[in-house]
C-alpha cells in the first residue's frame, strides 16, 4: 500500500514517538515507595504506559478516578513526574532516523497528543528531536482530546493542509479513531506499549507497522 500525495505526517507521542514508560513508572512507583509499600518493576507498569495517570494509579493501588483519594494522588503523581519526564525517556529506536528522512523529504511532521500541555511542552522542548517538529498539539489545546478529531483538525489548520493530504500515526485505537474522523490516512504503531491481548484489526487503520521506518515505505512522496 501507498498513500498518495500525502503533505504532512502526525504521531501520537507516547508510545509512538517515544518510550516514557520509564520515568511514568518511576513517577508512580516512588509514590508507593513513598507510602512504605515495596517497589514493583517497570514491566508492571509498561502495559499502561500509554493510559497516563489514570493507568499508572490503577497498576500502582488498584484505585479508579472514583475513588475518593485519586485527584490528591494524580496530582502528587503529575509532580514526581514534572521532575523525572526526561532522566529514562528515550526516543523508539529508528524514529530519529524516520525524522531526518521526513526532514529530508521537505514533509512537514508534528505530534498530536493527549498530553496536557503542562507536560507536553517542557518534553518535547527538553528533547532535541522535536526541534524540526512543525506543530505540536496537547491534550488541552483544544476543547476536546482524542478520540475527537478536533485536535487533529486543529494540527492541519496550523500547517495550512487538508487533513485528507495527512497521515497519522498512533498506537492506541482512541488515534485511529480519531484519525478516521478528521478524515486522515491512519497508522498503527505495533511496537509502542500495545499489550499482547490488544487485536489491532478491530482498529481498522489504514496500515500499520511494527517500526518506525516502515512508514516510509507508505509515502509515495
Amino acid at each position: 500500500m501507498k498513500f498518495e500525495n500525502i503533505q504532512a505526517v502526525l504521531f501520537d507521542l507516547d508510545g509512538t514517538l517515544i518510550d516514557s514508560a520509564p520515568d511514568l513508572g518511576a513517577a508512580v512507583d516512588k509514590m508507593r515507595v513513598d507510602r512504605g509499600m515495596s517497589s514493583l518493576p517497570l514491566a508492571h507498569y509498561r502495559p499502561m504506559a500509554g493510559a497516563g495517570a489514570r493507568g499508572m494509579i490503577g497498576l500502582a493501588f488498584g484505585f479508579t478516578p472514583e475513588h475518593p483519594d485519586y485527584e490528591l494522588m494524580k496530582e502528587e503523581f503529575f509532580q514526581n513526574y514534572e521532575a523525572c519526564m526526561t532522566q529514562r525517556t528515550f526516543a523508539f529506536e529508528g524514529v530519529a532516523a524516520l525524522i531526518a528522512d521526513l526532514v529530508s523529504r521537505q514533509l512537514p511532521w508534528g505530534v498530536v497528543t493527549n498530553k496536557s500541555q503542562r507536560f507536553t511542552e517542557p518534553l518535547t522542548q527538553g528533547m532535541s528531536l522535536f526541534a524540526s517538529a512543525s506543530v505540536v498539539i496537547s491534550g488541552d489545546t483544544t476543547p476536546h482530546a482524542k478520540p475527537h478529531p478536533a485536535p487533529l483538525l486543529e494540527a492541519a489548520k496550523r500547517l495550512k493542509i487538508d487533513p485528507a493530504r495527512c497521515v497519522y500515526v498512533g498506537d492506541d485505537e482512541r488515534d485511529i479513531v480519531a484519525g478516521h474522523a478528521a478524515h486522515m490516512k491512519t497508522v498503527a504503531a505495533t511496537y509502542g506499549y500495545l499489550g499482547s491481548q490488544t487485536d489491532i484489526q478491530t482498529w481498522q487503520a489504514h496500515a500499520q507497522i511494527d517500526a518506525p521506518q516502515q512508514l516510509l515505505k507508505l509515502l509515495s512522496n
